[in-house]
């Protein structure tokens, strides 16, 4: 166990998360919550619980799943027995994925070591659930499981836990261009999944000269290192007019069955203060969180006229202004992963730690900033 603590004025830590670092070590859409945990041990006194899997663990995974659609009995895929020596507060594990529900299976009395268990599930759809029977039993050993995607309702006469959701969030801080902007010289960003047409049509516009394009050229999930990779991206996002959005899986329908869900990408757009072009995810939490009016700048996903949109928006440069104002403003003040981690404690009856508050005001200072800046469109 790697023991994580900081300066919040706590003899002992008081909160236990289970990491997922050392078992996927550089899987790149796992940068948020990698981010996220670097954040929390900087603001509140974590143990942070990291075991390395056997050599033997691919295969023991693969087995442990398969056998886990059948029994409710969860089987250890290759990750070392713990267990623990002292009391906590509050346990969370973080699962991107339900089958990683199976790594808790080794650890040995967490349930009455720890007064308040959090399971927060990333990625979970409803056409999935029949088939984790094993991970699904694991689930109702905790009091609260926080879903990021919007599927708590199913579950609620299954699990013995309250369901909750909760969406991602990001390190506003380091995203935010602001108090020393760099000059916007990407003109479009382009991560993870897209659309040929839309990336065609760029790529058109690019050959002649009359943008620059930033877009992956690798088929690849696995970084040299993930807090590098997430700078890499901070970096590019803060020096970008527009950054291309779209809900998950969107052009995988047949892996969430229809049901639409949105990530990090709209995070990580609104932070840095790009102008969201895209299609907005078509579910009322995504209608609550993105709110302000030109959240994001409607394009269907498949659209080939991007480079018309972009030019009717950059002869609009009062407007672009108060969108990249806002995106800014909005997240600092309510996305940060501060405000997450606020919301998990006020479950759990626990009071914030000075770390915490000086982090939020960090963060209104800085809105105040944006908000009296020449913001550049």
């Amino acid at each position: 166990m790697t023991a994580k603590r900081n300066g919040n004025a706590v003899d002992e830590p008081r909160i236990l998360m289970f990491s997922e670092r050392n078992i996927h070590e550089r899987e790149v859409w796992r940068c948020s919550f990698h981010e996220f945990e670097g954040m929390l041990q900087q603001i509140d006194s974590v143990d942070l619980l990291a075991p390395t899997p056997r050599k033997w663990y691919r295969y023991g995974m693969s087995v442990a799943c398969r056998l886990g659609e059948h029994l409710a009995i969860p089987i250890n895929s290759g990750i070392p027995k713990i267990k623990l020596d002292r009391d906590y507060d509050l346990f969370l594990a973080v699962c991107q994925r339900p089958s990683e529900l199976l790594h808790l299976s080794p650890l040995k009395g967490w349930r009455s070591r720890c007064k308040t268990a959090f399971c927060w599930l990333v990625e979970f759809y409803v056409k999935d659930m029949s088939s984790y029977k094993s991970c699904l039993e694991i689930l109702s050993h905790f009091d609260h499981v926080l879903f990021m995607f919007n599927t708590s309702e199913p579950f609620h006469k299954i699990l013995r836990a309250q369901g909750h959701y909760l969406p991602a969030g990001i390190d506003a801080l380091g995203f935010c261009p602001y108090p020393n902007p760099p000059k916007r010289s990407i003109d479009v960003l382009s991560i993870g999944r897209r659309s040929e047409h839309t990336h065609q049509a760029l790529l058109r516009a690019a050959r002649r000269a009359e943008i620059f394009y930033v877009y992956d050229t690798i088929d690849h999930t696995r970084a040299y290192d993930l807090e590098e990779h997430r700078l890499l991206v901070a970096n590019l996002a803060k020096r970008s007019r527009y950054f291309i959005v779209n809900p998950s899986l969107v052009n995988a329908p047949h892996e969430s069955g229809g049901q639409i869900e949105f990530g990090y990408r709209y995070f990580e757009a609104a932070a840095p203060g790009t102008l969201m072009i895209g299609e907005r995810a078509k579910n009322k939490e995504f209608d609550r969180i993105f709110h302000w009016d030109d959240a994001v700048i409607d394009l269907p996903f498949g659209s080939d006229q991007i480079v018309d949109v972009m030019r009717e928006f950059d002869k609009q440069p009062e407007r672009q202004m108060r969108m990249r104002r806002t995106n800014m403003i909005q997240t600092l003040l309510h996305h940060d992963w501060v405000y997450r981690w606020e919301a998990v404690l006020s479950m759990a009856g626990l009071s914030p730690l000075p770390g915490l508050l000086k982090r939020k005001e960090r963060l209104r200072e800085l809105s105040t900033v944006v908000a009296a800046a020449q913001i550049e469109p």
